[in-house]
């Protein structure tokens, strides 16, 4: 094998944005992660909701106030 190819395998310190952090190994010193597993709604059994720029009330604004009605005019034909 060559020598000197290989990415090195060093300590690598996980930081989580909700503040946990913990150390690993990996070829990055360093990673930054949005959800890790003390966080999780699937490991922590707590729901989570994550609004990025008001996306829920955009939706309803545009969808959800919206209802299917029969026009006043329209009679079923057989």
């Amino acid at each position: 094998m060559k020598d000197e190819i290989h990415p090195r395998y060093v300590e690598c310190t996980v930081t989580c944005g909700c503040g946990n952090s913990f150390t690993t190994r990996s070829t990055r010193p360093r990673i930054a992660v949005e959800i890790c597993s003390a966080c999780h709604p699937f490991y922590t059994g707590q729901q989570k909701f994550v609004d990025t720029a008001g996306r829920i009330e955009k939706y309803m604004r545009r969808f959800g106030q919206r209802r299917a009605t029969p026009k006043a005019g329209a009679a079923k034909e057989d």
